[in-house]
């Protein structure tokens, strides 16, 4: 016959129809009435002539439907497996001269992932569910709005599967599952459904009933899980509050094979959606991007992760980077920053524990705050903001992002290091204020966090003043007008830029922090950074510091930011001549490095025989010596 299926430019375009034993051929047996015929057994043997005699028996005392396959009686292949038959076939074709040549094909063939022998196709008797009534109503809910999709670009995926389905199929061949609730007479041949045991025949009374062997598909128990599990099909208290619920988060590999069925299935037994909203995470696949599976032997067991990093660092690192329907890279080495992170918040926790141990404090905020303490609480309070609407966004992995940067730069490394002046001072007020504040935003970090990092957060919350039994249970921090210090928090970025560009420079020109130097400031905000004199002097290296709208000053290092330009006498810095002497140096050392590159890369026998990953590597070798000249002959000009 002719049909579409076949490959013209494939072989002969001649191919053989296996009706039984091939999806693809089953439907151009449909196409073209085509006897369904089984040739080998449930064990995969060849069938032979005892198989056929009894199909024929079975089918003669009406215990068969009416869509049972045929049976094929392989003469002399019978008994074989389907794998020696294959071979018998082909030394027969080839005694025989019937066959004209081999060639060597790719295809798709399915494997068992344990055995990772051939799987045989073969028609069978199953349960089937008809899916045309059941699908509208899932489609339109989607459509209506009732049910939405994080990213929207999946529902693509919920509806062309919905769209072009077929009834499904929910019987399976498996030791482990719900039974399929049919009953069958093995003196009759009748077949009765029900919900309870079924002991006696209801046609001929005979009592030799049999349950069906087969388990319902997986998928089909788990479309009942948003109301089973809440005592459905009674109306329970749990079932009236929880269904339907909020959120489902789920991979976008499962669309189909789930949230599908728990649509349909939920429509169909509530008259509701189980979900408002099925939030789609991507897949984490390893390290070279592909997916993690048995067969590959690829996959990370998640114990040992955590046995080496803990809990709450692979759960920050999954967070981290997360976008909504995106896959991502497991990395080792981000799981470790993560861990990283989890210490740098640890120790910050155990410098405030250890700075408010034997006083009194509270989380309540002091009624008088220094410029600093406005800045961090109103840095904070944009936090709360910022994440809360990340959060109803489903930007799991921008709103961590946001945390993680805000604990690292702005709680450790700069507002703790700008109050351990007013710490150590001799000022008792200005030191329980300081403790006041840092527990309180200690406090708000801990409550921002706790859903990414749940264990070390409740521990630490334990230890610092707190109210209520856990930190789970604690209101989620929120935005509010009282925090909000825009002026100050701006005055407060003024200053820390300005200590940041002088760290930058001095450390490019190599000075260490110990060498203390003279700053002067010329700016117009002289108000502000008046705020910021200590601060000058403990982070950025000041001995001295005065401020005024202009300087003319020679021989000094000019540092210039937006809102000041800051000079420090070059003399104080640095030992001019020794410097000179060091830099000159360094420039012959680096144009020798580079002419010799260079020579290398001119040379034309060279080019030719070097490997590509040499040649490479010299390119980009050359490439840093030249950035490097630029630097060096910078840093002697400005000495001059």
């Amino acid at each position: 016959m002719c049909d579409e299926h076949a490959d013209m430019e494939k072989g002969t375009g001649v191919v053989k129809i296996t009706p039984a034993h091939d999806p693809n051929d089953f439907e151009v047996g449909l196409r073209h009435d085509l006897p369904i015929v089984r040739c080998f057994t449930y064990d995969g043997h060849m069938t032979g002539a005892e198989d056929v005699k009894a199909y024929e028996e079975l089918k003669a005392s009406g215990k068969l439907s009416e869509n049972e396959p045929e049976v094929l009686d392989c003469g002399k292949y019978a008994g074989m497996t389907t794998d020696e038959a294959r071979k018998a076939i082909v030394a027969d074709l080839t005694e025989q001269g019937l066959l004209k040549e081999i060639e060597p094909l790719s295809h798709d063939v399915g494997t068992c992932y344990r055995c990772h022998t051939t799987i045989e196709p073969m028609v069978s008797k199953q349960w089937f569910v008809k899916m045309a009534p059941l699908a509208k109503p899932a489609i339109d809910a989607v459509k209506n709005g009732n049910t939405q999709f994080i990213p929207k670009r999946s529902e693509k995926i919920y509806f062309h599967w919905l769209e072009n389905i077929r009834d499904w199929c929910i019987s399976r061949q498996l030791w482990w599952g719900h039974r399929i609730p049919a009953y069958y007479c093995e003196d009759c041949g009748e077949m009765v459904v029900s919900k309870d045991a079924v002991t006696t025949c209801p046609k001929c009374g005979g009592a030799h009933m049999k349950q069906d062997e087969d388990t319902l598909d997986t998928w089909f128990s788990s479309a009942l899980w948003p109301f089973s599990t809440l005592g459905w099909p009674n109306e329970t208290e749990e079932l009236k509050y929880f269904y339907p619920t909020d959120t489902l988060v789920t991979g976008y590999d499962i669309i189909f094979f789930w949230v599908v069925r728990m649509m349909f299935s939920g429509l169909e037994n509530r008259g509701d959606v189980p979900f408002h909203t099925v939030f789609i995470h991507g897949l984490i696949r390893d390290e070279q991007g592909r997916k993690m599976s048995k067969s590959l032997g690829n996959g990370v067991d998640p114990i040992e992760v955590i046995d080496k990093y803990g809990a709450d660092a692979l759960r920050f690192f999954l967070a981290t980077g997360n976008s909504p329907g995106n896959d991502m890279r497991y990395s080792e080495t981000r799981v470790e920053s993560c861990r990283n992170f989890a210490n740098k918040l640890y120790n910050a926790s155990r410098f405030v524990l250890m700075n408010i141990e034997g006083y009194e404090v509270s989380l309540s905020l002091p009624t008088e705050l220094k410029l600093e303490d406005k800045w961090i609480l109103s840095t904070l309070n944009t936090l709360c903001k910022d994440m809360t609407e990340n959060l109803e966004k489903f930007e799991l992995g921008i709103a961590v992002q946001k945390l993680y940067d805000f604990i690292w730069d702005c709680f450790c490394d700069w507002y703790i290091e700008l109050k351990k002046t007013d710490l150590y001072s001799d000022d008792a007020t200005a030191a329980q204020n300081a403790r006041q504040v840092l527990v309180f935003v200690l406090d708000k970090i801990l409550k921002l966090l706790h859903p990414f990092m749940p264990f070390i957060t409740e521990e630490i919350w334990q230890n610092i003043p707190h109210e209520g039994e856990t930190i789970m249970r604690e209101q989620y921090p929120e935005y509010t007008e009282a925090l909000c210090f825009e002026r100050e928090a701006e005055d407060m970025q003024k200053i820390m830029k300005a200590i940041t560009a002088i760290r930058t420079q001095r450390n490019e020109m190599n000075v260490p922090p110990s060498k203390k130097a003279k700053l002067y400031i010329a700016t117009k905000a002289k108000d502000t950074f008046d705020h910021g004199v200590e601060f000058f002097k403990k982070l950025a290296s000041a001995n001295e510091v005065e401020i005024d709208t202009d300087f003319d000053i020679d021989g000094a290092v000019t540092v210039v930011t937006a809102s000041a330009k800051l000079y420090i006498p070059l003399n104080e810095l640095v030992d001019k001549e020794a410097e000179l002497k060091r830099l000159n140096k360094e420039l012959a050392q680096t144009e020798k490095m580079l002419a010799q590159d260079e020579k290398k890369l001119n040379n034309p026998g060279f080019m030719g025989k070097a490997p590509a990953a040499v040649i490479e590597k010299i390119k980009n070798q050359a490439e840093r010596e030249r950035e490097k000249l630029t630097l060096i002959k910078a840093a002697i000009e400005n000495l001059k």
